[in-house]
């Protein structure tokens, strides 16, 4: 199963353009130069699913509720033609809660208690678990996150979908690599926020890290190979359903029989 993770292109937020008008996240949209980014990226995109011979078929793609994902996703399907695109509101990005659209100086004279103690936790190496106020911590995106695993595989077991394209943000692209290769919590407070549009391929339980902006000169991942080049006994494939739940902690799957 191939995994394709993409962030959105710049928003007025990333632009510093949000603070005046106090846009709800959700509603927060792409620059022009968001828009630009979004070509570019899909541009890229295509090169290589053409390059790696990545068939759409049996892909699906997902996008996150909000405006600037949707808009990112409708630039990137004029160019790659995706068969179906759904929505998932698993997908979203971290709610900040009294701090959304606040510049972060503002945070602490507008609610020094609330700060205060969302600080204290953030300093002491607490940055996945430090909540804001009526928001969401790392955690608890990474939760939700977990939870799209079972639509994921339901769609293979059911379909036969191996390939994915999820449009979503920052907090969750990296959530999602957390709970899917089961990185440890403080993998998350290292890993940086990817850049806008930028793509992050996973290949069963296999990271192959960001491949846009990157230009992989090599026509073919080693990474994309692993499943040819590799005694079977090494991989990581689940074939059963007590393995899945065990390894996810999901509930029951109907499917007995999952490999990828």
């Amino acid at each position: 199963m191939k995994i394709f993770l993409i962030r959105h292109g710049e928003s007025i937020t990333n632009a510093g353009k949000n603070y005046d008008k106090r846009l709800a996240d959700h509603a927060v949209y792409l620059t022009k130069k968001g828009k630009n980014q979004a070509k570019k990226s899909a541009l890229s995109l295509v090169n290589f699913l053409e390059e790696n011979e990545i068939s759409l078929e049996k892909s699906r793609t997902w996008v996150s509720p909000y405006v600037r994902t949707w808009e990112t996703a409708n630039i990137f399907n004029q160019y790659i033609n995706f068969p179906v695109m759904y929505e998932d509101l698993c997908l979203a990005e971290q709610q900040f809660g009294l701090f959304d659209s606040l510049r972060y100086e503002e945070w602490g004279i507008r609610y020094p208690n609330e700060f205060e103690h969302y600080k204290r936790h953030y300093d002491l190496g607490g940055k996945f678990w430090a909540r804001p106020p009526l928001g969401e911590s790392p955690y608890d995106v990474a939760i939700r996150v977990k939870s799209f695993f079972d639509t994921i595989f339901r769609d293979y077991n059911k379909h036969g979908i191996d390939t994915l394209f999820i449009f979503t943000h920052g907090t969750t692209l990296r959530a999602f690599l957390m709970q899917w290769l089961h990185y440890p919590s403080t993998w998350f407070d290292q890993e940086k926020n990817p850049g806008n549009c930028w793509i992050r391929l996973i290949n069963g339980r296999i990271d192959c890290k960001y491949i846009y902006p990157k230009r992989l000169k090599n026509k073919q991942l080693t990474c994309l190979n692993h499943n040819k080049t590799q005694n079977p006994t090494s991989q990581i494939l689940v074939s059963t359903t007590k393995e899945v739940n065990n390894l996810l902690n999901t509930r029951v799957l109907e499917q007995p029989e999952l490999k990828f």
